[in-house]
This record gives structure tokens, C-alpha cells and sequence, in this order.
């Protein structure tokens, strides 16, 4: 579906079906490193069902498409510019495909947005990235296997620094007002999210994991 997906996409902005298999190719790629624990092709394609949803509630649909293709395409553990790389990526490849400036700059703030997960004044990056966060509501089981492949990926720590580390993310979350920012994804993820971080948070605090 995923890669079924970004040929529709491109169709609207080229016809060159090479330079449209070798987008893809590079996107399928990074997303399919064996460090990919989470943050993989499998993630792209429950972002893809999730938005797909509520699609009619989405302004710029294929600037959010291009987000879910691009949004993760440059991640390490070790880095904090990911967001900005993965922007500058899809930046550099959309212009390739003559795809307008409003729906790349759409796109590109999409991507940013990301770093922070923070309420926006537009309503189209509110949804991507609650759409993003959407596994913190998931069901307890799906959110236990979230967490294992979250600490695959950040493997090469120790755990007491991957456990303060990650303490310090939880709590952050569950200081703000609320998580997910748009009445869709508070009314359907909220509660869960919470219980759920609260959860991890205890067993980490005890130094264990879930």
C-alpha cells in the first residue's frame, strides 16, 4: 500500500516512472536499516491508516503524504537534527519533481513540527503530528512492544542513561495540558496515553522496563 501509495502521489507532479522508483527505493531504504526497530516502514504505514481517516478533515492532503513519506527518513539516536535533515531531504527531492512551493513549504513545516510535537495555529500539522503520537494510545500490549523497539533503536546506551533519558521525555508529556491537539485524537487516544506513560514511568522509576 505504502509504495502504491507514493506512485499515485508523484503522478500528480511527474511522469518519469524511473525517477519515481528510485524515490521510493531510496524512502523504502532508509526506512528498512536493520537499526529500525520503530521508526520503519511498518510506522509509515499505520500513520498512512491513521490520516487516512480523517481525511476530509485535511486541507493540504498531499503535503501531508509527502510528510508521512519524509518525516522519519533520517533518524540516529544520536543526533537531535533528524527533523531538520529529513525537512532538508524532502525539500531537495520534491523540488526535483516540480511539486509546488506552498505544498513542499507545507510539507517541510510538517516534518519540523515533529521535533516538539507542540500546538500549532495550523490545523493540517495538529493532526500529522498527533497522528504521529498516536501509538502513546494505543493498547497496552501495542504500546509494550512500541517501548522494546523504542530501546532496540537506542540500543547503543546504557540503560541508566536510556532510563533517565527517557523518564525526562515521559514527563514532559504528561506535564502539558494535554497530548494529542485536535478534539479526534484527544477524544480517541487521550486517557490511554496517559495510563500508559504513567505506566512506563513507574517501571522505570523502580529501574525496570515494560
Amino acid at each position: 500500500m505504502l509504495k502504491q501509495g507514493f506512485k499515485d502521489l508523484l503522478k500528480n507532479y511527474t511522469n518519469h516512472l524511473n525517477h519515481v522508483n528510485e524515490l521510493w527505493e531510496e524512502i523504502q531504504n532508509h526506512y528498512s536499516g536493520v537499526e529500525r526497530h520503530y521508526h520503519n516502514l511498518e510506522h509509515l504505514e499505520n500513520l498512512f491508516k491513521r490520516l487516512k481517516r480523517i481525511k476530509p478533515y485535511i486541507t493540504n492532503w498531499n503535503s501531508i503524504l509527502f510528510a508521512v513519506y519524509y518525516h522519519d527518513i533520517i533518524y540516529s539516536p544520536t543526533q537531535n537534527d533528524n527533523e531538520i535533515k529529513s525537512a532538508e531531504l524532502a525539500v531537495s527531492r520534491l523540488k526535483k519533481i516540480m511539486v509546488p512551493e506552498e505544498v513542499i513549504k507545507s510539507c517541510q513545516e510538517m516534518i519540523l513540527a515533529t521535533q516538539s510535537h507542540l500546538l500549532s495555529q495550523n490545523e493540517d500539522i495538529n493532526y500529522f503530528t498527533d497522528a504521529d503520537l498516536s501509538i502513546l494510545g494505543e493498547s497496552r500490549e501495542n504500546y509494550m512492544i512500541y517501548c522494546k523497539n523504542i530501546r532496540k533503536e537506542y540500543s547503543i546506551y546504557p540503560d541508566e542513561i536510556y532510563r533517565a533519558g527517557r523518564m525526562k521525555l515521559l514527563n514532559q508529556l504528561l506535564k502539558r495540558q494535554r497530548i494529542f491537539h485536535t478534539k479526534y485524537f484527544f477524544a480517541k487516544f487521550e486517557s490511554q496515553a496517559k495510563r500508559n506513560l504513567n505506566q512506563e514511568l513507574l517501571f522505570l522509576s523502580e529501574n525496570k522496563s515494560l
